[in-house]
């Protein structure tokens, strides 16, 4: 995408984190932001930021799990804005549980947000995104789209699952209107951590609260930091955008080690 000032674009999960600053770092280029989240509290927060930059901000609510749910939102969004030139699926949960105890409603529930949630979002958006003179989806994977964690495998799960559709689907328009980037984030100061399904972590070595802390010692990119580096590669039309120095680190090691790393991560892990 060429440029921002007097573009459109939706941001799910937009109530907090990178998705709300995202929003603020967006509208202070001059794009006009349409806002969703199933917290209508954080959104309003978030509005409020966006006209705080002179912005323009319409709020949504929405339960990316529910496709009816996420079609109202990109037909409300070219009502209310008149087009949409981009959609950002930053919608994301966590969960914390063993493979052999994790429920399938668990499981079910993770997926319906960080892969059905971005499955419905591309959908639902992208015959608008094709009227536009350029488009662009963008779509928040992980590092956990390319590592795995032990105690995490429904969120790899659906990591890897956003990272594989989405280059399918940058191989698919790469010959249109519409660009494709996928975002991997590593360490991010966010509330995910505290708002994780906790159950267990590997081993049972730590509490909730403990996990907090860790995450928080080791999470070395505030969301305003993460929303500057994708909307840089968003003006890139950058494929794959890595968020934090971490996650250059471990993308690095993965292709270094691409089965030693897996054994190391176990090993670690294994020891905390």
């Amino acid at each position: 995408m060429k440029e921002l000032n007097n573009k459109v674009a939706a941001i799910t999960g937009a109530a907090s984190g990178i998705g709300r600053m995202l929003a603020v770092n967006l509208a202070a280029k001059g794009c006009e932001v349409a806002v969703s989240d199933i917290d209508m509290s954080g959104l309003e927060k978030t509005a409020a930021m966006v006209e705080g930059q002179n912005g323009k901000a319409s709020i949504h609510q929405v339960d990316v799990a529910d496709r009816s749910q996420v079609e109202n939102y990109a037909a409300d969004v070219v009502k209310q804005h008149g087009r949409v030139d981009m959609i950002i699926n930053n919608a994301g949960v966590a969960l914390a549980q063993s493979i052999d105890d994790v429920s399938y409603e668990d499981f079910e529930w993770l997926m319906g947000i960080n892969f059905w949630g971005v499955v419905y979002g591309v959908k639902a958006f992208l015959p608008y995104l094709k009227k536009q003179p350029e488009g662009h989806i963008v779509n928040i994977s992980s590092i956990n789209g390319f590592i795995t964690w032990p105690n995490h495998a429904p969120y790899c799960a659906s990591k890897f699952a956003v990272k594989g559709f989405t280059e399918t689907l940058w191989q698919e328009l790469r010959n249109t209107n519409i660009r494709v980037s996928c975002v991997h984030p590593g360490g991010i100061r966010t509330d995910i951590a505290r708002n994780t399904r906790f159950y267990k972590s590997p081993g049972n070595r730590m509490t909730h609260e403990q996990s907090v802390k860790e995450f928080d010692r080791i999470a070395g990119t505030s969301a305003d930091k993460a929303a500057s580096i994708i909307i840089a590669g968003i003006l890139k039309n950058k494929r794959r955008i890595l968020v934090g120095s971490d996650a250059y680190v471990l993308d690095f090691l993965t292709r270094l080690f691409p089965k030693g790393f897996v054994r190391l991560v176990a090993a670690v892990v294994g020891r905390k």
